[in-house]
């Protein structure tokens, strides 16, 4: 009688699937990872040590969760998509750090001023309001109007600056590209404090000596402070745009006969325009809510001055400055209103600036196809 070898078993077909997609199996194992990781956090650090506080169990508990999550996927689906995991669940970590206190500010502050706000704050200036009125007199409207316009000629004077700058760091083969990159650079670090401080000591104190009204404490002169804080900002981020633009379609341009500067015009920036959108909301975002460099520029009022190129003109950031830092409460609260105001403002201005970049291609070719 002979004895036949069985036949091997047929290896599993492998199927194939994307590394970051996540089945039913993933997400219990990765809850049975966590489940397990508090468990044995609890046994080590309250049973066999002694936890010096929630914080360092947080600690060690997603230390663990993070290597026995390496374990079992390493074990199911092997190296790469261990890895991928690991990545992923810190990225994701990362940025739930960066949004729950972010989210907490902001249900703060409308907590603190959405009981306070009324249509008047829109309506009418401090001039008319006392110490001891109630909050709900609380006016802004002088606040909100320096605001947009100084926020308004900041960028009337850097989206030029930083496009032209950008597209010479980009498309041009100067020497001087170099230094230029290394000075936007380094003005990025700059504290906006130091540029309304070079303001006030550059222009506003020799203006004021030499009694030209025009270089003295106005709404223009923190336009002067804010552009030099949001410049660095607009052209780092236009840089990386353009850089983005693919070269091909600068070559098809140019052997079509274009010029460099036409094809800048009609191909690079039509392409980064939504990219250059992100950078003005990127440089409202920076400048939106500063308030050191207004202090020693605008100065601030109480009075409505639409006239931002003479006497001191209030802003938002400088409201909120003025009465947070009271002792009285119901002055505090006139803080608290001013700050919910510039949330909401900023919220407007970013939403106007994505409307107004928007990508109309796909509108363009839909409407071709109904033509035809």
């Amino acid at each position: 009688m002979t004895l036949t070898a069985p036949a091997p078993p047929r290896p599993r077909p492998l199927v194939r699937r994307r590394t970051p997609v996540t089945t039913r199996e993933d997400r219990l194992a990765a809850l049975g990872c966590a489940v397990s990781a508090m468990l044995l956090t609890w046994f080590v650090m309250h049973l066999l040590l002694t936890s010096p506080g929630w914080f360092a169990d947080l600690v060690v508990a997603y230390l663990l969760y993070l290597g026995m999550l390496y374990l079992v996927t390493r074990d199911r689906l092997g190296g790469l998509a261990a890895a991928d995991r690991i990545v992923s669940t810190v990225v994701v970590t990362g940025a739930l750090g960066l949004l729950v206190p972010l989210l907490l500010l902001l249900g703060y502050v409308v907590a603190a001023g959405a009981p306070h706000l009324t249509w008047g704050f829109f309506t009418h200036d401090m001039s008319t309001v006392a110490v001891t009125d109630p909050v709900e007199k609380t006016g802004g409207l002088h606040a909100i109007v320096g605001t947009l316009e100084q926020t308004g000629l900041a960028l009337v004077l850097v989206v030029p600056l930083g496009l032209l700058t950008a597209i010479f760091l980009n498309e041009t083969r100067s020497r001087f590209r170099r230094p230029v990159r290394v000075l936007v650079d380094a003005m990025s670090g700059l504290p906006s404090i130091v540029a309304g401080l070079f303001v006030y000591a550059a222009i506003i104190i020799p203006g004021t000596s030499a009694g030209v009204g025009f270089f003295s404490y106005s709404g223009f002169m923190a336009t002067l402070a804010l552009t030099m804080v949001m410049l660095p900002t607009v052209t780092r981020t236009v840089d990386v745009v353009l850089r983005l633009v693919p070269a091909g379609l600068r070559e098809a341009s140019l052997a079509l006969g274009a010029s460099r500067a036409r094809t800048v015009w009609s191909v690079v920036l039509p392409t980064a325009r939504t990219g250059v959108t992100t950078a003005v909301i990127l440089g409202i975002a920076r400048v939106a809510g500063e308030t050191a460099p207004l202090l020693f520029t605008s100065f601030g009022a109480i009075t409505m001055n639409a006239d931002p190129f003479s006497q001191p003109q209030e802003s938002i950031p400088l409201f909120v400055y003025r009465y947070i830092k009271q002792p009285l409460e119901n002055v505090q609260q006139r803080g608290y209103v001013g700050a919910l105001v510039l949330i909401l403002l900023i919220f407007a201005l970013f939403a106007l600036a994505r409307l107004a970049g928007r990508d109309r291609s796909r509108r363009k070719v839909r409407s071709t196809r109904e033509r035809k």
